[in-house]
């Protein structure tokens, strides 16, 4: 038996850990299995360039899961984008991304593959399952769903997202210092989340759960109002940006600064359309996402806020690479074995689908079918903790 495993996409605090955990419990379900690792993701296994892991690799896994970022590489490389797959070198003119993929495969003999990434990634392996199935091969694909937005259908909590707000957090307390730095401060904290806001509320949650542990002196100045939140602002919410200004203004003329954690995605259509009108090129990348880490976000908001709120410095800092390459925290590696458990038994049963927390199945850890997995779930801003958060920092 052959056991091949990929990750894709972006980056996020359960990659190496996942494999870690996986090729610990093939050692112990199928010792005689040969395991190996397709590099850089789908690139890899449309060009055959794979590493076959030693036969002692079980004893490495503590290791692996003490690392953040994937030991095989990632890559953004989507199978039905065949023009920027022939653009690129993986494929030949006339050649079809997936046939390419299956056929690498077959020649492989592979029979398991674990995918490890979002919903264009499992998609993708979705799309692999579909074409073998239909030229006579049995391959079982289970993927793992990895993702710092946390923003898969019908996906309770995807793997490293967890991790993700926590460094995000620690991030972010030592950025808050810069508060002393200069008089009327505009400190922006832009958090990963192209169309889900979920990680930056997460994040601002965990962050004031950590100002909690701090000591304070206000006769000294250092008080908890200058070091909190006084914004949280995501792709869900609309911003109403004059009644905003105003409450922002009388922020920073009593305490001389203003912390903002601010999605990346919001805002986004606003500076999309400003871009498309002025003629410019909207950067974007195979899957036809906007790359936002092009487009600057932050500096949009920043300049935009700047003039308004009559801010002396503005210091706009991304958490996005700190956090998502993390290694997993308990949370995220109880979750990775909870998954990796049930992939690794429904994979040896010949199942096919995601291993993941299901939102229709009362959040149990269940097989899901490829075909429910989608992206773009938004995060649901009624939820009782975030509209406490709002309440308590006076965004509502």
């Amino acid at each position: 038996m052959k056991i091949a495993f990929l990750t894709a996409g972006g980056l996020a605090p359960c990659l190496s850990s996942t494999i870690g955990t996986l090729i610990r419990e093939y050692h112990t379900k199928a010792p005689k299995a040969e395991l190996i690792g397709y590099l850089n993701g789908y690139r890899g296994l449309l060009l055959g360039k794979s590493i076959t892991f030693p036969t002692n690799a079980h004893e490495y896994a503590e290791v692996l899961m003490s690392y953040g970022g994937s030991f095989i590489g990632n890559s953004r490389v989507k199978l039905t984008n065949v023009e920027n797959c022939i653009k690129n070198g993986y494929i030949k003119e006339g050649e079809s991304p997936i046939e390419v993929a299956a056929a690498q495969l077959k020649k492989d003999g592979v029979d398991i593959f674990h995918t490890i990434g979002g919903d264009d990634t499992n998609t993708m392996a979705a799309a692999l399952v579909k074409y073998l199935s239909e030229n006579d091969y049995g391959l079982t694909v289970v993927g793992l769903p990895k993702t710092v937005d946390n923003d898969v259908f019908p996906i309770a909590r995807s793997l490293g997202a967890d991790t993700a707000a926590e460094q995000g957090a620690v991030f972010f307390e030592n950025v808050a210092n810069e508060n002393t730095t200069s008089t009327r401060q505009l400190i922006i904290h832009e958090v990963m989340g192209r169309h889900c806001g979920w990680l930056t509320a997460a994040t601002a949650r965990k962050y004031r759960e950590r100002l909690n542990s701090k000591s304070f002196v206000d006769s000294m100045l250092i008080s908890r109002n200058r070091w909190d939140i006084d914004a949280v602002y995501l792709p869900e919410e609309e911003i109403n940006f004059e009644v905003e200004c105003e409450r922002l203004n009388k922020l920073i003329n009593e305490k001389d600064g203003i912390n903002i954690f601010l999605s990346e995605g919001a805002g986004r259509n606003t500076i999309v359309t400003e871009m498309e009108a002025s003629g410019e090129t909207v950067p974007r990348d195979a899957f036809g996402h906007v790359r936002l880490d092009e487009i600057n976000p932050g500096q949009w908001f920043s300049k935009q806020l700047k003039e308004k709120l009559n801010a002396d410095k503005v210091l706009v800092q991304k958490s996005g690479y700190f956090s998502r390459s993390a290694a997993p925290n308990q949370f995220d590696l109880d979750l990775i074995a909870r998954s990796a458990a049930l992939a690794s038994n429904v994979a040896l049963l010949g199942k096919s689908g995601v291993a993941g927390l299901d939102e229709d199945n009362n959040n149990e850890m269940s097989l899901i079918d490829f075909n429910r997995i989608k992206g773009g779930k938004p995060f649901d801003t009624k939820k009782k903790w975030f509209q406490e958060l709002l309440i308590e920092i006076g965004q509502k």
